[in-house]
């Protein structure tokens, strides 16, 4: 049997005509997108089909949409019997893996990060927070430059792979770093079209209010190996989960760290589960051989099972 780990995109993949192909499709994915629209008391299926792109990418819409975009194709790789053998996810990916290990279940997790999305929205005032990817800079000569800015607060907040880590903070402060990331050798610094200062500092306020939600929704131990954003590292015990979901909102995602463990573990495939292809291209660029998939639409889900499924 092939080893396989699943990746899951965060917010920046959404894209209207999402998971449309695999509604029109699959029956189970019908079902999982209209008990996420009655539940969530929003119609999340009109906005990831027909847009407007401006509205599914509000944090509150985009978070479940990916959610239970990913969630659907996981159910349909577990009814062909491939299941993974460890799991991770970027940032608001991190539940669709929570959903994939056995941890939460898909509409709890919706829920979830409905919530979270929201109190992500109203954490920082609007226009005052920002984001910037820095490109052809290492970490550490990042974060000396985050250290001379004095009276704004700007923070790693995504160490994507070798060379791209988005910062976040004040827009004063993203500012004022990327001209000096800019003088101390970055290729470029650029703008990312974001509605708060997310993995930073700024949304300590929001993992407060989260942290009571946490509590309250159901968690299991994870039936194998997620590893978390915050640490780099694996768990699977639900107190632990909790306590690094709450962490996770402020703390930068360290998702290179994870590939590189990945990478170096006896698997056979990285697979992307989910709409867009940009978790695969930083698994290229942490590994190049490393074998990749993307699931996001009929065509790419039989692919995969038709790979995962020879010689086995």
């Amino acid at each position: 049997m092939k080893r396989v780990a699943f990746i899951f995109p965060g917010q920046g993949s959404q894209e209207v005509g999402m998971g449309k192909a695999l509604f029109e499709t699959y029956d189970e994915v019908k079902e999982l997108f209209e008990q996420a629209d009655d539940q969530l008391g929003v119609s999340l299926t009109k906005l990831m089909f027909e847009g407007p792109q401006e509205e599914l990418t509000k944090t509150e819409h985009a978070q479940p949409a990916l959610l239970v975009n990913s969630a659907a194709i996981v159910s349909l790789l577990k009814k062909e019997g491939i299941e993974p053998v460890m799991t991770a996810g970027h940032s608001l990916g991190e539940y669709s893996a929570l959903v994939a290990s056995g941890s939460l279940q898909p509409l709890e997790a919706a829920a979830l990060v409905q919530k979270r999305g929201q109190l992500m929205e109203h954490a920082y005032p609007t226009g005052k927070g920002a984001m910037a990817a820095v490109l052809g800079l290492e970490q550490d000569a990042i974060q000396e430059v985050l250290d001379k800015i004095e009276g704004e607060i700007v923070d790693l907040a995504n160490i994507n792979c070798p060379g791209q880590i988005v910062i976040s903070g004040s827009k004063e402060g993203v500012e004022k770093a990327s001209d000096l990331l800019k003088d101390a050798g970055a290729k470029r610094v650029l703008p990312l079209n974001v509605s708060g200062p997310f993995h930073s500092r700024l949304m300590k306020p929001a993992s407060e209010d989260f942290s009571k939600a946490l509590q309250e929704a159901e968690l299991s131990d994870a039936a194998i190996p997620v590893y978390a954003n915050v640490t780099a590292e694996a768990v699977q015990d639900k107190e632990m989960i909790e306590e690094l979901l709450v962490e996770q909102l402020y703390s930068p995602v360290r998702f290179q760290e994870i590939l590189e463990k990945f990478v170096d573990q006896d698997i056979d495939a990285i697979v992307e589960v989910g709409h867009g292809k940009v978790l695969s291209g930083l698994v290229r660029k942490v590994k190049r051989r490393m074998k990749t998939f993307n699931i996001q639409d009929p065509e790419t889900l039989q692919a995969f099972i038709d790979w995962y499924k020879e010689d086995s």
